[in-house]
């Protein structure tokens, strides 16, 4: 018997590949399929860990390059570059095939990890990053845009774990990494690392990885991804800026605001008017896709405010040494990694999935609520129960959710479905870390004042964050004073968090349990109520 291939059409049409092994079954993923997965692990982490390591390495990095009143810009660009690329590499995979896009994105994620590794002063570090940022926002999106075409939803639950490990890794290792090179290699290294593990992605992915080659007549939608990148450039300054930079009330804040407004309400209007756009407004029709970006905005919202404030609570008001700062956040991520795994596996064995984003936003809701009674006294133990609680509940919706998003979407929407699902994330982090940072603040000088009078404000008027060091050193009055500051103010952060998660529970409520695609749904009981193709890529050699 010769050669057959056994390769389902895309949503457009198309067919595309990855070579099996011999004799294997349909149902059961090919051993290139998994080293396909290992390479897109390996440029998530890329994507995750950078920020990690290149934060343990600032205070040496300003020491070198100097510049230390642009120093907010270095984690800035990298973040502006990243969200504001994020939909415009989803479709452009859509139209021009997914894996000469991934692949382009790893290269200028590389280039501008070399270029920042090179950098002689601050301005250039700044603009290389910016570079780095635009090769990140394609690389999450591609790793979540290509699993989505490889593997049908009903039986990515098993790969769950593996994306839950990941963040794992770069939560926990990132800070620890980032150390022991900057202390040993230099902190240009802490962008150089990114060269060995790049390349290995690069060689894997066009090793293994086959799927179709596109090309699309229909023209770039420029006017609408301008639009939607001046909108986001605008929400993430405001987000960035907001009562540290500025003053939320002044000028330059409120006309950001005005400028993100006026951009953003264009952006859907020409989005309504041109034959390709950027990001397709039909998807938001769909009642799933709508009501799990509305919950993905939530859990970024509620997981980067949560990993900001637990270590500061930890350092300042526990003790703990900074070093370790990612050692600290391990019973929210262990929790978080091995709820992903069994919910992951229960979905590919029954087609269930509302019940975990249902349990998980109530999850979410109960932890943040157990984090707000921590004071003084919490111990570290009872902490971290608190913090297992909270990681269960993320570890139900990270993952679940972008497995609803995917399937609400026609397969040819798959890189805009699973960009716009991200980017909603990143907002939703960006806006978390400043409304929450804001409260924190505002709490923090209150009680700083009420305790210690005038020179509690002196002591936080530029900001409420001090050195773990420094505090050790200050008189005892002052440390207890700034300890039980922290404590309120982590109190009230955490507070308004659960206040806000219940919206993303109460959310879970209203989504309809679509089958996934991949499963044995019949016609009568697909989405649209006719057969749609179970994935785009698994093929054999028989």
């Amino acid at each position: 018997m010769g050669k057959s291939r056994h390769a389902t059409p895309t949503g457009d049409g198309q067919t595309s590949t990855v070579k099996g092994r011999p004799g294997a079954g349909q149902e059961k993923q090919p051993a290139s399929v998994r080293m396909v997965l290992f390479a897109l692990m390996i440029a998530m982490l890329l994507a995750m860990l950078d920020n990690m390591i290149v934060g343990t390495a600032m205070p040496t990095i300003v020491g070198e390059l100097g510049g230390l009143e642009h120093l907010s810009w270095v984690v800035t660009a990298y973040t502006l570059a990243t969200a504001a690329s994020t939909p415009i590499w989803g479709k452009l995979g859509d139209m021009y095939g997914r894996k000469g896009v991934f692949l382009t994105s790893i290269v200028i994620f590389l280039i501008g990890s070399a270029l920042s590794g090179m950098a002689q002063d601050m301005g250039q570090l700044i603009g290389f990053r910016a570079v780095q940022g635009l090769g990140a926002g394609g690389l999450m999106v591609g790793v979540m845009a290509i699993i989505g075409d490889l593997i049908p939803p009903r039986e990515r639950g098993k790969y769950q774990g593996m994306m839950a490990g990941v963040m794992a890794v770069a939560m926990i290792g990132g800070p620890l990494v980032g150390g022991t090179i900057t202390d040993h290699l230099g902190w240009r290294w802490s962008f150089y690392i990114n060269l060995p593990l790049g390349a290995i992605a690069l060689i894997m992915v066009t090793a293994v990885l086959h799927l179709p080659k596109k090309r699309s007549q229909t023209r770039i939608d420029y006017v609408g991804a301008a639009l939607l990148t001046v909108g986001i450039t605008a929400l993430v300054l405001i987000t960035t800026w907001g009562g540290t930079e500025y003053d939320w009330l002044s000028s330059q804040i409120i006309g950001l605001g005005v400028l993100g407004v006026v951009a953003l309400v264009l952006f859907v209007f020409v989005e309504r008017k041109v034959s390709e756009p950027v990001l397709p407004l039909h998807i938001f029709r769909n009642g799933n896709f709508s009501l799990v970006t509305v919950i993905g905005f939530l859990v970024g919202f509620v997981m980067f405010g949560s990993m900001t404030f637990l270590p500061l609570f930890q350092q300042t008001v526990q003790g703990a040494s900074a070093t370790n700062s990612g050692l600290l956040l391990l019973p929210m991520l262990l929790a978080m990694m091995a709820v992903s795994l069994f919910a992951g596996r229960f979905t590919t064995q029954t087609g269930k999935y509302k019940i975990f984003v249902v349990v998980g936003g109530g999850l979410i809701t109960l932890g943040l609520t157990l984090l707000s009674l921590m004071d003084t006294d919490t111990t570290r133990f009872t902490s971290g129960a608190y913090m297992a609680v909270l990681g269960a509940g993320m570890g139900f919706l990270m993952q679940t959710t972008m497995l609803i998003a995917q399937n609400s979407v026609e397969m040819k929407d798959m890189g805009v479905g699973s960009s716009s699902a991200t980017l909603f994330r990143t907002i939703g982090g960006s806006f978390g870390v400043a409304i929450l940072g804001a409260i924190f603040t505002h709490q923090v000088q209150a009680t700083m004042v009420e305790r210690i009078g005038k020179a509690g404000e002196k002591m936080t008027s530029g900001g409420a964050q001090m050195d773990p060091k420094g505090l050790a050193q200050l008189p005892p009055m002052i440390k207890d004073a700034y300890s039980h500051a922290v404590a309120t103010g982590t109190h009230h952060v955490f507070l308004w968090g659960a206040v806000i998660s219940i919206v993303g529970f109460a959310a879970a409520w209203f989504l309809k349990e679509v089958p996934l695609r991949g499963g044995p749904a019949t016609p009568a009981e697909s989405p649209e109520g006719a057969e749609k193709p179970d994935r785009i890529a698994v093929a054999e050699t028989v």
